[in-house]
């Protein structure tokens, strides 16, 4: 083998199913070794949708995908949504092709500090310093994009390295790792607190809002009389009928601190207390109320799962069931297109185990409320905030799970950074429904000029900056020139049909909701 054939192979054995990848010639020997049958590799055509479908893909299976990205300005192209990534906890491998090491001393054009741009956004980075380390690299790289919270690991291979002799070295599978269990004195001081009846909320983060941690998170709160809610962005929540319901507290500073103030205990599970987004003349960065305790029941590195056990155990609340979301029926909006017939909208449309992702702040801002009752689906947030996210997570979900719709919900704005992403889902016939919320201008930013106390009207400079309107963006061809069916709608109950008609396709489908 050489070293590309001994990554790859590593890569397969640790359990690394697919590679999202947009290579170059620096990468020429690990596009061959992509051959391996065990290895799915996926072309997109920018990295930031690489990396975005590796988010993607790892939100729904909770392993790691690779992606593969040419030289330092590749990776740079990719780093906003490895930022994303990050702040969602999602493990990823990133494979950065390098020069060879006798190329490099002529600092040739695109030479550039590679571990320099990797390391503020990774949690390790290695450089391959031969064909016959490069198996041990591949395989500790994987391992620690396995840990709990998940990692970022970026091995940076140079062409050397790869198309010399590796061995025959193979590395046995790592075993699954472990999660740490909680102190027991902090769910000693938890329980006291819930036994106390004072009024608390437990937010919930990460694996705690899925699965059987979720369930037990619902028994505490039916026994306890305490609440459930969740940050506004959230990697990933089970939800819809059937499923422990979450409250979400709210964006903007004012109604999440105005949801908070009643509390006196928040308590946090593999999250933080909530903070404001962004720093805003004469408001608080934290949103509890003054004098508001915080608890911290799980720190980001522990098992929820346990934990709730644990606390279920010291409550002595074994027999308690869950409060369970019940099915809301939504009649098919009529009318106009708003934020709320928007909801109505999805919420009737909704297909069992869809897969929502969620990039949609202004016209989407009702979504989430107005789908709990809706049929069991999983939202996906951004939890960077870094925009461009939407379209390469959908991908990679949907490559994730690829017997289940998703919808993807984006502000035009934002799906003009990544909109390439719809060229791999028709290239893969992915089933994903791309819903552009068209309304021609970057409407939060609206909202925040008057937040931050930049003035009470928008000059015409500044409006310049924010309006996407001149020239207008024609979605449907758009959508139909990467091969992604496409139609516009004007109308709630037509944006209802073509949501619906979409899920009876096979492949991707693009809707452009006209705003204005």
């Amino acid at each position: 083998m050489n070293g590309a054939e001994a990554l790859v192979n590593t890569l397969a054995d640790q359990g690394v199913e697919v590679c999202f990848a947009n290579p170059g010639t620096s990468e020429m020997h690990f596009l061959a070794a992509l051959e391996n049958p065990r290895m799915k590799s996926v072309l997109c055509l920018f990295e930031g949708v690489c990396t975005g479908a590796a988010d993607g893909w790892y939100r729904m299976k909770d392993k790691p995908a690779s992606t593969l990205l040419h030289l330092g300005p590749g990776l740079a192209n990719g780093l906003a949504n490895i930022h994303n990534a990050k702040r969602a906890s999602v493990g990823m491998v990133n494979i950065v092709g390098e020069h060879s090491a006798s190329h490099l001393k002529y600092d040739p054009p695109l030479t550039s500090d590679i571990e320099g741009l990797a390391r503020p956004l990774s949690h390790w980075v290695r450089r391959a310093e031969s064909a016959r380390s490069i198996a041990w690299d591949a395989a500790t790289a994987v391992a620690k994009a396995n840990e709990h919270p998940g990692q970022i690991a970026t091995l940076i291979l140079p062409g050397d390295t790869a198309w010399q002799d590796a061995g025959q070295r193979l590395l046995p599978a790592a075993p699954p790792p472990g999660r740490r269990a909680p102190d027991q004195a902090r769910i000693e001081e938890v329980a006291k607190v819930l036994r106390s009846g004072a009024s608390a909320l437990l937010i919930l983060a990460n694996k705690a809002t899925r699965g059987r941690a979720l369930e037990l998170a619902g028994r505490i709160a039916a026994g306890t009389g305490c609440r459930l809610g969740s940050q506004f962005f959230t990697a990933r929540i089970e939800r819809g009928v059937g499923r422990v319901p979450i409250e979400r507290i709210p964006y903007a500073v004012a109604p999440g601190s105005a949801f908070l103030k009643d509390f006196k205990h928040l308590i946090t599970a593999e999250t933080r207390e909530p903070v404001a987004f962004f720093a805003y003349p004469d408001k608080p960065s934290l949103l509890k109320a003054p004098g508001t305790l915080v608890h911290g029941l799980v720190d980001a590195d522990e098992d929820s799962e346990l934990a709730f056990e644990m606390l279920i155990d010291a409550l002595g609340l074994k027999d308690t069931a869950p409060l369970l979301q019940q099915r809301i029926e939504t009649p098919v909006p009529q009318g106009a297109l708003n934020p709320i017939s928007i909801a109505h909208a999805i919420a009737a449309a909704i297909p069992e185990n869809c897969i929502v992702v969620d990039e949609s702040l202004t016209t989407g801002r009702e979504s989430m409320g107005l789908t709990m009752g809706a049929l069991p689906h999983d939202l996906i947030n951004n939890m960077g905030g870094s925009i461009g996210y939407g379209t390469p997570v959908a991908t990679g979900a949907a490559m994730a799970c690829p017997d289940r719709r998703t919808f993807c919900m984006v502000g035009d704005g934002s799906a003009m950074y990544t909109i390439q992403s719809l060229w791999t889902q028709a290239r893969e016939q992915l089933p994903v429904t791309t819903i552009i919320y068209a309304n021609h201008q970057y409407a939060i930013l609206k909202a925040e000029y008057a937040n931050m106390g930049a003035g009470t009207e928008i000059g015409p400079q500044a409006m310049a900056m924010i309006d996407i309107d001149n020239p207008r963006i024609d979605w449907v061809a758009m959508g139909t020139s990467m091969g992604v069916p496409s139609k516009r709608v004007t109308t709630a109950e037509d944006f209802h049909k073509a949501l619906t008609d979409s899920v009876r396709a096979d492949g991707p489908m693009l809707i452009e909701v006209l705003l204005k």
